[in-house]
């Protein structure tokens, strides 16, 4: 504050009527620290733990809070705050606002929370949307915390609605739970794709115990001592493997006939090994599994080249690294697969326009992007293209392909470094990027064309079109 007015300020100890509370904020009633008929604003900086992170206690206040709502368990701690607030200020004038992760105006999030509050009455009335906020501590031990501002209210506004990025304020019609100027939309999870393309799913779930998967130094070794097993080993890709181009590989035993595997005393251990593992789960429907210790949990075997969308990305970078593997290869369930898939898929799903959709309705791991097959792709509205826009989308995405090639020693990690990236790979993605957004109509002069945040408005009215009957 003294840096603010420029002058020396004798603050401490407070000598205004202010009165401090110390206490676990959701649990006690707070009327009992101000009537609410005497309260105009409430304002906070509630604290960010994320849904997964949480500990006992704060998982007990939180299902207290949120007692009989569905999806609550998937709710951030702050959600609590929301919550709490939209109760004290219910048949009142008060408005509010919290800093809070951006993670609650993303994903699963928004219909877990928004979805219900705006069913009682609670509208936006201002944001800010992503802002980084570093801790004040030393730079070495600085977290990093990706924050909104929420300004909200139940009682009716005639002020004009503001949304700010970067510090840029803009008047809009409505504010959604995205943060984005539109309407009230809310992408839940659905089973089928919304348009027609094919359907996406998650790879092979082994729940192995690791005993079926080898690092190409272990299967050398495992094959230096049962030669007769090298026939079964199969490149094995996880999101990780997949986007760092890390070797690794999977006994693959499903199809070895009976009277050979028992001449396979090393592969009869393992399978052994798997049983066993299975047995001593806490599911039961895990150790049911036990009786086909050689087959996956689940299983999605490919017959043709498919594409891979790993389930989890930085969101580092501009385009979640996506890319085609032959049918030789195994994928774990850490990537979504899309057999039958083309290359104008495959030009679509890499574009700018499909990760703006990704950036707002996916699930996040930390702040990484957590693709989901049920809530970001099977709801994401794919454009009507001419022949001749489809005809350019695969031309621009063989293009991406073949700019790829030019680095066969390069990992898909160091060709989508932001800093490392090629200038031949970039200039790809951009052409196929102008393909794309030609295709949904989004020519130049378009708003979608140039802000991330209208082109996903613009998506979500294509959505909203899409899903009516």
């Amino acid at each position: 504050t003294e840096e603010i007015v420029h002058m020396d300020l004798d603050f401490l100890p407070l000598k205004t009527t202010a009165r401090i509370v110390e206490g676990n904020a959701l649990r006690i009633d707070w009327e009992t620290v101000i009537p609410k008929a005497e309260l105009s604003y409430i304002m906070g900086n509630p604290p960010f733990v994320g849904a997964r992170l949480m500990e006992a206690e704060q998982k007990k206040d939180l299902m207290t809070i949120f007692d009989g709502w569905k999806n609550a368990g998937n709710l951030d701690y702050v959600a609590c705050w929301y919550k709490k607030t939209a109760d004290m200020i219910r048949h009142t004038r008060i408005r509010a606002a919290l800093v809070s992760t951006n993670s609650v105006t993303q994903g699963e999030q928004v219909p877990a929370l928004w979805k219900p509050l705006m069913e009682t009455g609670v509208h936006i009335d201002f944001a800010h949307r992503t802002f980084r906020w570093d801790s004040e501590t030393k730079k070495e031990h600085q977290a990093q915390v990706h924050c909104v501002i929420v300004g909200f209210s139940i009682y009716p506004s005639h002020s004009p609605k503001v949304i700010y990025s970067s510090g840029r304020p803009e008047t809009v019609g409505n504010i959604n739970g995205y943060l984005l100027d539109g309407p009230n939309v809310f992408i839940t999870g659905r089973s089928k794709p919304l348009c027609d393309v094919p359907a996406m799913s998650l790879g092979n779930q082994p729940i192995d115990g690791g005993y079926y998967s080898f690092t190409k130094e272990e299967m050398e070794r495992f094959i230096e001592s049962e030669p007769m097993s090298k026939k079964f080993f199969r490149p094995w890709v996880g999101s990780k493997e997949f986007i760092n181009r890390i070797p690794r590989y999977f006994l693959y035993l499903r199809e070895c006939d009976p009277s050979e595997l028992r001449k396979l005393p090393e592969c009869c251990k393992r399978v052994e090994a798997v049983r066993q593992a299975r047995l001593a789960s806490n599911r039961a429907v895990t150790r049911k599994l036990a009786d086909t210790p050689r087959e996956f949990a689940f299983t999605n075997i490919s017959k043709s080249t498919y594409v891979v969308v790993p389930e989890v990305s930085s969101e580092r970078r501009r385009y979640i690294p996506i890319g085609f593997q032959t049918p030789d290869i195994l994928c774990s369930n850490l990537v979504k697969i899309v057999p039958n898939a083309t290359l104008y898929h495959f030009g679509v799903l890499t574009s700018n326009v499909h990760m703006s959709w990704t950036r707002t309705v996916c699930g996040r791991m930390k702040s990484d992007y957590r693709y989901s097959n049920t809530v970001v792709y099977n709801n994401f509205p794919w454009p009507d293209p001419t022949p001749a826009q489809k005809a350019k989308i695969e031309q621009t995405a063989q293009a991406i392909l073949d700019a790829r090639a030019l680095f066969p020693d390069a990992s898909l990690a160091d060709l989508y470094d932001e800093v490392a990236m090629p200038p031949e790979l970039r200039t790809a993605h951009q052409r196929n990027d102008r393909a794309v957004m030609d295709a949904y109509g989004f020519v130049k002069g378009h708003p979608a064309r140039t802000s991330e945040s209208a082109c996903v408005a613009a998506l979500m009215e294509r959505y909203q079109r899409l899903i009516r009957p």
